[in-house]
């Protein structure tokens, strides 16, 4: 499995320590940044997370800012990505279950470390459900404006 990552500068010590999560899962990476505290605009690191999930360049992406939020709309701008913003497990687990989710967007400043770690770790292992819920999933996909 290969994820995209990236961060603005509110995001940058939470994108690193999720990013040694997925290295000690084996999980390949591909950072987009940011990597320090000079300001970074969301929307611009959310776009090549967003680009690189849309290519099939990573199968799946993380974004980190302040809340998650802003990340997570900038993401789903783009044809092929489904991003969530969750803040809890259960929201987690449905978003890969019932909506196959491939982008997580979190909240440096709405989680706590630990608990950002878990919901990647529900991310992670929760499958895709398929069956019933592909058919929505794919009208999801097919909503262009």
């Amino acid at each position: 499995m290969k994820f995209a990552l990236g961060a603005d500068h509110a995001g940058v010590e939470l994108k690193s320590r999720l990013g040694e999560l997925l290295r000690a899962r084996g999980i390949e990476i591909v950072d987009f940044g940011a990597d320090g505290s000079a300001p970074a605009d969301y929307p611009d690191k959310a776009a090549a997370v967003a680009r690189a999930v849309a290519a099939g360049e990573a199968d799946r992406g993380l974004l980190v800012c302040g809340t998650g939020v802003g990340m997570a709309m900038s993401a789903n701008r783009f044809a092929g990505v489904r991003a969530v913003n969750p803040s809890d497990s259960f929201t987690t687990r449905m978003s890969r279950a019932h909506n196959d989710a491939n982008v997580l967007a979190l909240g440096a400043r709405a989680l706590g470390p630990g608990q950002a770690c878990e919901l990647l770790e529900v991310f992670l292992d929760t499958p895709f459900d398929g069956a019933r819920h592909a058919g929505r999933v794919a009208k999801i996909d097919s909503v262009v404006e």
